[in-house]
């Protein structure tokens, strides 16, 4: 059995009963098929899920019909137009776009058909670029952001704020997640829009396949980032969803506490650091060069996990380990990242 077909379930506790009809929106990328496979074996049976030919989250209407027919009581968004570096220099204007109309349609409408909790998932790309280390939800609109990803962090800013003020003028329970640079099964290997971890997988699979002996990495090699596993992320989420409703509107529904939190380690490495592991994991014995010409993004970004562990949650799968499940799950599905 392919070992992420097992994942033990590190969660407590339930939303509110296993009957309860659960919408997980974006259920067909990393992110949201790690929510469902969570949700599935911790006994829910009522998991709501459409693709994109069913239902087009930027359709006003359609979202609304589908609100409107079936009522979900608990809604997951992690629907979300997402790429690495390249694609977010390359279609700034599809980011800022499509992310806003997903998300305001998604919870307008779960307020309006009255589910009974949301959560939103970010990114930690909301944070100033030259934001104090590691990174604190106080932090949030303290500076400029990163300009490389910009128009996708603004959304999610707007994301948070919604959330926020739906809280505010409706007593709504809605909350978000900041998540750390997710990476795991389900990743995106697209030769062009895939995350550092995905795309430096391909990269150095593809040159030891064709034993060219030599991969160039974007940027210095001296940026630092915080990586963590899309299961614990999961896992992370179902936490939250579970908290008692007291605790839950504390934490997330009463100013001035944030309506979000971080969800990572805590801890990061450079991305010299990684390419050699990412590397060590594939097999690849070839040489790792580095193209300072290219940009290297936030020079350090990791985040503060403490208001998390407050909430008695905290990561748990090994990385090393986690990549290996990543690259034999990209192994066995490599023919869908032809191109």
């Amino acid at each position: 059995m392919s070992p992420w077909k097992c994942r033990p379930v590190r969660w407590q506790g339930l939303f509110v009963h296993r009957a309860d009809t659960v919408y997980v929106a974006g259920h067909g990328g990393m992110v949201g098929s790690a929510l469902v496979r969570g949700l599935k074996a911790a006994g829910y049976g009522r998991i709501l899920t459409r693709s994109r030919r069913e239902l087009d989250l930027t359709d006003q209407r359609a979202v609304r019909a589908f609100f409107e027919e079936e009522r979900p009581d608990h809604v997951f968004l992690a629907a979300a137009k997402v790429g690495g570096i390249h694609a977010n220099n390359t279609y700034p204007a599809q980011f800022i776009h499509e992310n806003l109309i997903i998300q305001d349609n998604v919870i307008h409408n779960a307020y309006a058909c009255g589910s009974q909790r949301l959560l939103f998932l970010g990114s930690s790309c909301i944070y100033p670029k030259l934001a104090p280390q590691p990174l604190r939800e106080e932090h949030l609109l303290t500076g400029p952001l990163e300009p490389t990803n910009e128009p996708y962090a603004v959304a999610k800013i707007a994301g948070i704020k919604t959330c926020e003020s739906y809280n505010r003028q409706y007593g709504t329970m809605f909350a978000a997640v900041m998540p750390t640079n997710l990476y795991g099964l389900g990743d995106n290997f697209h030769p062009e829009n895939a995350h550092v971890i995905p795309a430096l997988m391909r990269r150095f699979h593809e040159s030891r396949n064709a034993g060219t002996g030599e991969v160039t990495v974007w940027g210095t090699g001296t940026a630092r980032r915080e990586f963590l596993h899309v299961d614990d992320m999961a896992a992370a989420c179902l936490h939250i969803m579970s908290l008692p409703e007291g605790l839950f509107r504390e934490w997330f529904c009463s100013s001035p506490r944030p309506c979000f939190v971080n969800v990572g380690t805590g801890s990061d490495m450079s991305i010299a650091e990684l390419a050699r592991t990412v590397a060590e994991v594939v097999g690849y014995g070839g040489d790792i060069l580095f193209d300072a010409s290219k940009p290297d993004g936030t020079p350090v970004k990791c985040l503060d996990v403490s208001r998390l562990g407050g909430l008695g949650w905290r990561a748990g799968i090994d990385f090393r380990r986690g990549l290996t499940e990543t690259y034999a799950w990209f192994l066995e599905n490599q023919g869908r990242f032809r191109g």
